[in-house]
């Protein structure tokens, strides 16, 4: 698994993922306790469904509140399934997350 706490984009967005490969962003506020729960299910997701294929960038909007206004980050926490398109957003607790690695679903 490759995660990344840093908000840098641009070289990011530049390269595009091998085929087969998630890439997704988790928007957080701080270290609350949402915040950590929503990274906990998304890695656990992610180890579940998808193994060592994806990787997983965390931003938290208070130390970076530019990518939240520049993704349009209106509730924490979000999850960006960026690639493989479509693009797809998940707000909330991630407890229903039907949809976000294809046609699984994966209510765990």
């Amino acid at each position: 698994m490759a995660e990344r706490k840093t908000g840098k984009r641009a070289a990011k967005s530049a390269a595009v993922p091998p085929p087969g490969r998630y890439v997704l962003r988790l928007y957080v506020a701080g270290a609350s306790a949402k915040s950590r729960q929503a990274l906990l299910r998304v890695r656990q997701l992610c180890e579940a469904e998808l193994k060592d294929n994806y990787e997983l960038e965390v931003i938290d909007i208070y130390q970076q509140p530019g990518l939240a206004r520049a993704n349009q980050i209106v509730a924490t926490p979000t999850l960006i399934k960026e690639f493989p398109l479509p693009v797809c957003r998940f707000i909330g607790n991630l407890s229903n997350t039907t949809g976000l690695f294809g046609e699984a679903d994966l209510n765990l």
